[in-house]
């Protein structure tokens, strides 16, 4: 892989440019930001690090779109934060408007490449996104599965004591409230969480995911998560770079996966060098149907408010 741009040289687009650099995904890793200055700056301070880490890859910043050209993935974290109380949905009309000129940027310079969205609210943006580029679903994926199931395991393991690379989490649905943490998916080593844990502290656990990037927000005040979002992606762009084929929840678009269509939500998916390359459908039960059709809901919900205030 050649090149990878990041459109956000905000905290979560530093945090993976810093990742991306130290695996070595890429010969080049560009930031791009509107504000003069910190994508540069950003850049500059990793590449520092190069000598200390040992990774030769070469990073740029630049306030304009145009840096982003032949990029073979693209990850989008630009937009407004949340501030502590507010809702994903509550950033959701500025951050549309940025999203909307990014994509027009993105069709324009990097008309090939795998478009990673991660601004919030996340599933509206991926399906903004692909409405507006016209490109292929298979190249347009939203990072928030990832990062609820890696919040889903870590809280597992604080409640069990099990090592967490023993433990294998599932969601599905929208990324917030609505959410669809799979405790029926849930295992550790293979054995489901139920034979370890008591339905009180399965439930705490479940809602503790969904709330789990307002949690960091309360107590930081002043910024919302990063290092976990920034690990995310690169687990997202890691996959793809070595054709990996896994098997990851991220924000897909649906065309008659789990009886929707065009949509974006979370699902499991198959993830190698084309991008998305297949959406796994779970056998459900009722009540998990249920869920999953009112977390969708939701998100055709918002949708709705998108297109009556544009």
């Amino acid at each position: 892989m050649n090149k990878i741009a990041i459109i956000g040289a905000g905290r979560v687009g530093e945090a993976a440019a810093h990742l991306l650099a130290q695996k070595s995904l890429a010969k080049d890793v560009v930031l791009v930001d509107v504000r003069p200055g910190i994508a540069e700056g950003v850049a500059l301070d990793i590449q520092e690090c190069a000598p200390l880490f040992g990774f030769d890859v070469r990073l740029h910043g630049s306030t304009d779109l145009a840096a982003i050209v032949d990029s073979d993935i693209v990850v989008i974290t630009a937009g407004k934060p949340r501030q502590p109380g507010m809702s994903r949905m509550g950033v959701l009309g500025e951050n549309n408007k940025i999203l909307l000129s990014i994509a027009e940027g993105v069709r324009q310079y990097a008309a090939g490449a795998i478009v990673i969205v991660v601004s919030n609210p996340v599933d509206i943006l991926t399906y903004q996104l692909w409405k507006h580029t016209g490109f292929p679903k298979h190249r347009v994926i939203g990072q928030a599965g990832v990062l609820d199931a890696a919040r889903m395991a870590s809280f597992v393991a604080l409640e069990t004591g099990y090592s967490v690379q023993d433990i294998s989490t599932m969601v599905l649905g929208g990324h917030g409230d609505s959410m669809v943490p799979m405790t029926r998916y849930t295992c550790i080593s293979g054995i489901p969480i139920s034979h370890f844990l008591d339905d009180e502290t399965i439930e705490k656990i479940v809602k503790r995911t969904r709330e789990g990037g307002a949690e960091i927000l309360a107590l930081k005040q002043t910024s919302s998560a990063y290092d976990a979002p920034g690990a995310a992606i690169v687990e997202m762009v890691e996959a793809i770079h070595y054709d990996r084929k896994r098997l990851l929840p991220c924000v897909a678009l649906l065309d008659g996966e789990y009886g929707h269509h065009d949509i974006a939500a979370g699902v499991p998916v198959v993830l190698g060098a084309k991008g998305l390359e297949s959406v796994v459908e779970l056998d459900l039960e009722p009540a998990e149907v249920d869920a999953l059709n009112a977390s969708l809901s939701r998100l055709r919900e918002d949708l709705k408010t998108l297109d009556k205030s544009s």
